[in-house]
């Protein structure tokens, strides 16, 4: 089971997404102003991440799917990230950079494995 890990910055909180081994699969896309903001932010990748579609924007002529969606696309350094969109289109979730396009779908469906009832760690204040 994964966990999503709050974190304090010093200009409001953020949010990770790690699988069972540790990684970090996806973090917000957004610094969150309160604790009460970045856990909607959770509460809407919970609730997006599972029923989204995956539209791979790094093939030509790529079908538009519908929001909620990952969209896989391919960074300045040649590497693929995904996002999550949630149905009103805003990016609420964001990936490293993989070497290959296998690995960044390995880690979509990681995204919708462990977004769900994981538990939230807040920070120590």
């Amino acid at each position: 089971m994964g966990k999503y890990v709050i974190n304090k910055t010093a200009k409001g909180y953020t949010y990770g997404l790690k699988a069972a081994n540790g990684e970090t699969i996806a973090t917000g896309g957004e610094v969150f102003s309160s604790l009460d903001s970045v856990k909607n932010g959770i509460k809407s990748v919970e609730n997006n991440a599972p029923a989204a579609e995956v539209e791979d924007q790094t093939v030509e002529g790529y079908q538009t799917a519908k929001n909620p969606k990952f969209e896989i696309y391919s960074d300045q350094a040649g590497q693929f990230r995904f996002r999550l969109k949630a149905k009103n289109g805003q990016v609420i979730a964001v990936s490293e950079g993989y070497t290959s396009k296998a690995n960044c779908k390995n880690g979509i469906q990681s995204v919708k494995k462990n977004s769900v009832n994981s538990p939230v760690i807040e920070p120590a204040e």
